[in-house]
């Protein structure tokens, strides 16, 4: 599973996930929105692994990191969400995911080891920890190389492959879904792609014959959408809408919805002075799948033809691997009750200081809102007010944790939003690590995220749209108090955005706070 939160949208690919995963759950839950999923405590062991942290939570189900004691190695377990557990569609969907991923021997799908069952009869998996994170991930830190791409196109290909040769479509490619490990080799660090989170997958032979519609509207192929028989050149079409990605630095589509993606218009030129490797991807991406390569093998080799010949079979590590999750540790200790987290700010209605410049150049309208609980050994899981927003930050950012909602601009209403800090005034002149989420009201994203001036460097906007939510991103470093701040709006509905502010000392922390953001609406 992977190793840095992220779905969510991302700088590059969606903050997946982000999730890049999409920061949004569609629909009401069934029970409460976070019932025993994002606010679960830490459990000190599953099964014969002690735990370490979480590292995410979806709606069905929460990825912690364990260690393995007999094989000294980090582990990723999945569990099933407590309010799942009854629904027995739900519940063999989670376990046939882990039968898809255990027949598969292959370095680029994700291994499954192992597989049990709580006391409460939640069942789990054991599964390969990607410590590098996911390609939405990587992605927030820069624009892959074309030589990166390839490899990691090719990597993909592979893991597909294998998938495939064993009667398993996957259906969902996309950033959040491509997960990164490091291997130790002669020239040191190195990492591989893998495929991850089979929770769409399907065996073939059921695919033909009836298919239940899903998948990420942008990558999708169109026979997916329409919900016909799938085969292989379903996947196909996802890996080729990557690669677009990937190779132009925009998506070719900008569907929001599956409907839009049943009938897709040809996407626009690549513009990568390549036409060789432009006319490959753009016969992966053919709405009728007769016209695509053959198979997956037949189109990765073509590209790889096209742009050179050349593989780099395993890039260097672009994140140090933390030495602390190969070493032998004591039993964690077990988390307290939600009653235990410090005290909240005195309720009130207010304008952060740092973000009145925010709230101008976000003036289509805004919201934000806080709540906090203890999900893990070394950081939180907050939730507002409302349980319409979450987030999930180091222990040392709940110094100070703010719950309430807030009124953006006077005249507005009350808006979910929720903020936290290492220290009590971490969000005045004088800034410390910490973070804002809020709701605003408006019905489309604004022309500009904050400015931060007094920062020494800050990037380009990146616009994404993963999951139907389009979003607008910006890092900036060098900054007064904290290197990074992050500004990232989301468009969660018609007319609501949601505005993320997170100022860190470094960047990884930045981006898995980014990536843990999660709204109910």
């Amino acid at each position: 599973m992977r190793g840095r939160p992220g779905r969510r949208p991302a700088h590059s690919a969606p903050a997946r996930r982000c999730r890049p995963e999409s920061v949004r759950h569609r629909g009401p839950p069934i029970q409460s929105p976070l019932h025993d999923n994002a606010r679960v405590s830490a459990p000190s062991r599953l099964g014969r692994y002690p735990v370490r942290r979480r590292i995410g939570s979806g709606a069905f189900a929460t990825v912690w990191l364990a260690y393995d004691e007999h094989l000294d190695s980090p582990v990723a377990i999945k569990v099933l969400a407590d309010n799942w557990t009854g629904d027995l569609h739900i519940r063999q969907r989670f376990l046939e995911e882990g039968r898809f991923l255990r027949k598969v021997e292959s370095p680029h799908v994700v291994t499954v080891y192992d597989a049990g069952e709580l006391a409460d009869d939640r069942p789990y998996l054991v599964m390969a920890y990607a410590d590098q994170g996911t390609l939405a991930d990587r992605l927030e830190l820069s624009a892959l190389e074309p030589s990166q791409a390839l490899t990691m196109l090719t990597q993909v290909g592979r893991g597909l492959t294998a998938l495939h040769d064993r009667g398993v479509l996957h259906r969902d490619i996309k950033p959040a879904n491509v997960l990164f490990r490091t291997v130790e080799s002669a020239r040191g660090s190195q990492v591989v792609a893998m495929v991850g989170d089979l929770g769409l997958g399907k065996a073939m032979d059921m695919s033909s014959r009836l298919t239940m519609v899903g998948g990420t509207p942008t990558y999708v192929a169109p026979e997916q959408a329409l919900g016909e028989g799938l085969d292989a050149r379903a996947d196909q079409f996802s890996l080729a809408a990557l690669s677009y990605y990937l190779l132009a630095g925009r998506q070719p589509f900008h569907h929001t919805t599956l409907a839009a993606a049943e009938d897709p218009a040809p996407p626009p030129p690549m513009g990568i002075d390549n036409p060789e490797a432009e006319a490959v991807v753009l016969k992966g991406l053919a709405k009728d799948r007769a016209d695509r390569y053959d198979d997956i093998e037949s189109f990765t080799s073509a590209l790889v033809d096209a742009l050179g010949g050349q593989v780099e079979e395993a890039p260097l590590a672009w994140i140090p691997a933390d030495p602390d999750l190969t070493q032998a540790a004591p039993r964690p200790e077990d988390t307290g009750p939600v009653d235990e987290l410090p005290p909240l700010a005195a309720p009130r209605r207010r304008r952060l200081p740092w973000l009145v410049a925010g709230i101008v150049a976000l003036a289509a309208g805004a919201g934000v809102g806080w709540s906090a609980e203890q999900a893990a050994t070394s950081e939180r899981t907050l939730v507002d007010a409302t349980e319409t927003i979450s987030v999930t930050v180091p222990e040392s950012w709940t110094a100070q944790v703010d719950p309430e909602q807030w009124t953006p601009i006077e005249g507005q209403q009350e808006q979910p939003s929720i903020a936290t800090g290492s220290r009590s005034g971490w969000n005045t002149d004088d800034p410390a690590p910490g973070v804002f989420v809020g709701v605003l009201q408006a019905d489309k994203l604004p022309s500009r995220v904050p400015q931060h001036f007094d920062c020494e460097t800050t990037g380009e906007v990146i616009k994404d749209q993963q999951d139907g939510d389009a979003s607008m991103t910006v890092f900036s470093k060098g900054c007064p108090g904290t290197d990074v701040v992050v500004e990232r709006v989301v468009q969660l509905t018609s007319n609501r955005l949601l505005w993320v502010q997170i100022r860190s000392d470094d960047r990884g922390t930045a981006n898995r706070v980014l990536a843990s953001v999660t709204t109910y609406l």
